[in-house]
Order: structure tokens, then sequence, then C-alpha cells
């Protein structure tokens, strides 16, 4: 599905930063940059929190 990815090379990064900068404006960048940090963070934490919990249902269901 996503096999187009595999295709991008250096140009084409540029052109899609340069069509993100014209979207979003060189100062709403940062901001963009911090949330989806933000969002990364948050994501990661719950995928670590959900496998902690499965864990845990494992061993109650075990002993």
């Amino acid at each position: 599905m996503l096999a187009f990815i595999k295709n991008i090379g250096g140009p084409e990064l540029i052109i899609i930063l340069v069509v993100v900068l014209l979207l979003f404006g060189a100062a709403k960048l940062p901001q963009l940059a911090r949330s989806l940090g933000a969002s990364a963070k948050e994501f990661k934490k719950g995928v670590e929190d959900g496998v902690s919990e499965e864990d845990a249902d494992a061993e109650d269901s075990s002993a």
C-alpha cells in the first residue's frame, strides 16, 4: 500500500518540504514540530502502557 514511500529520493523530499513551508508558513513549523513530537511521545507511552497491562493480565491468568 505504501510502497511508493520507498521510491522517494532527495529531490522529492525537498519539494515536499517546500510545499509544507508554503502551506503552513515558517512561523508555524516549530509549533507543528513540537506538537508532532508530543503526539509521538504520548503514542509511545500509550503503547508501553498497553503492553505492560497485557503482561499483567497474562501473569494474573497464569497464577
